[in-house]
């Protein structure tokens, strides 16, 4: 294993909660303490995210286009080839990725989707870059064929707290998704897990969504945070927007609260703009999805980004070192 060295502190949803009490200047000062000490260069990673298999998938996630049961004109494909995958990786390390991640709509891979992607790890690896996948739930026996191919990091996120999680699916249990992380554990993968805000969820339960991920142990070494992007035809398309300011909160709680993990800007940033996106990295978000697409969904234009980053006076880390963006 590869776990992150690190204090173990429990979070209950009681204390996570109060910190989304505390005034906004107050929090946010308080998350810029933690970062400053925990990331010192201050610096930006960027990852770029490649849907390898699109549509079709079986499940019934409420925000999610790629459901097959859901008219959302996304068409389902089959696994890209390989080349085409090298290719795509090789666009993303000019473009000043650090992380190349490969996704597919599947409920949960076969053994040959395993032994396809296991290629396409140690090909994307050859490159230089850092590999993660999104495949879905994980029997040990395959995330251990998957650490073994090399993959850095693999993701699961647990999307909501528990107790909200039954509203948005019903066809994988919660369980389900802890089980997966623990076979990730195992292999000695490391672990990219957060969530979706903006489902409709109470303010509770999205510090109770904080609280479970601080409290595994340990705790991910990469959290996204998505925002909501409502798309018409899933049962969320006309979920009323969240207010933008408790997002940034919930940024800078998850920075308090695992400190040493990389919180990465994930779906949703194009809604959220850039002043926004700007408080966002001043709550300790220290990562961002790069690239115009995001699996299926609109993300901000690369230039776009550097621009931001640049203007921001922020560094961005590029290929296991950082410089200054330009």
């Amino acid at each position: 294993m590869n776990p992150m060295t690190q204090q173990i502190t429990s979070w209950s949803v009681s204390q996570v909660a109060a910190l989304y009490e505390l005034s906004f200047p107050a929090l946010m000062a308080r998350a810029a303490e933690v970062h400053d000490e925990y990331f010192p260069d201050g610096d930006i990673e960027l990852a770029t995210l490649l849907s390898i298999k699109t549509g079709g998938c079986p499940e019934d996630c409420s925000y999610c286009p790629q459901a097959a049961r859901y008219n959302t004109g996304i068409e389902a494909t089959k696994l890209m080839d390989l080349e085409e995958v090298l290719d795509a990786a090789k666009a993303a390390k000019a473009a000043g990725s650090n992380r190349f991640c490969m996704g597919a709509a599947w409920r949960e891979p076969k053994d040959r989707d395993i032994e396809k992607v296991a290629v396409m790890i140690r090909e994307v690896k050859a490159l230089g870059l850092e590999t993660c996948a999104t495949l879905g739930m994980l029997e040990a026996q395959q995330a251990q064929a998957l650490s073994d191919a090399g993959l850095d990091f693999y993701n699961h996120n647990l999307d909501s707290s528990e107790d909200f999680y039954g509203t948005v699916i019903k066809t994988r249990e919660y369980q389900d998704r802890i089980d997966t992380l623990t076979h990730v554990r195992h292999s000695g993968m490391s672990v990219c897990c957060g969530g979706i805000i903006g489902m409709g969820e109470s303010r509770r339960q999205r510090a109770a969504l904080i609280s479970r991920l601080a409290n595994l142990s340990p705790y991910p070494e990469s959290v996204p945070i998505n925002h909501l992007v409502p798309v018409a035809g899933t049962p969320l398309a006309d979920q009323p927007p969240l207010d933008p300011l408790e997002f940034v909160r919930t940024i800078a709680i998850a920075r308090i609260t695992m400190p040493k993990a990389r919180v990465r800007l994930s779906a949703g940033r194009q809604e959220l703009g850039r002043s926004v996106q700007a408080m966002c990295f001043m709550a300790g978000a220290n990562s961002i999805f790069y690239g115009d697409k995001l699996l299926t969904t609109n993300n901000p234009e690369a230039q776009a980004d550097l621009d931001l980053l640049r203007e921001l006076g922020l560094k961005i880390k590029v290929n296991q070192t950082t410089e200054v963006a330009v």
